[in-house]
């Protein structure tokens, strides 16, 4: 079954683009743990959120994914530029008109 992680993201102001940059930078650990996709989104509406949207295989697909030394890099980096205000849900996937 799917996993789904869904959420956002509050940047310090101005720096929202600076989060982004690390969040997308290429990371082939992701897929090696079982994420099927990790979009990064922003809206002009909201000028200081990240939006992130994750597939994984399982939940504890994701959970490893935050020991992995590129996921902690990431995590480092992006830290400072954090406001600390976060948001989301999480799900198991129950199906999809795009697949059987």
């Amino acid at each position: 079954m799917t996993f789904a992680n869904v959420g956002t993201l509050g940047a310090v102001a101005g720096k929202r683009d600076e989060l982004v940059a690390h969040l997308v930078g290429r990371n082939d650990a992701l897929r090696e743990v079982g994420c099927l996709a990790y979009e990064v989104g922003v809206s002009d509406d909201q000028p200081d959120t990240v939006f992130v949207v994750e597939l994984w295989t399982s939940a504890e697909a994701h959970q490893a994914s935050l020991a992995l030394p590129e996921v902690q890099q990431v995590i480092a980096a992006a830290r400072p530029l954090l406001s600390g205000e976060f948001g989301g849900f999480r799900f198991d996937v129950v199906g999809s008109p795009l697949r059987q």
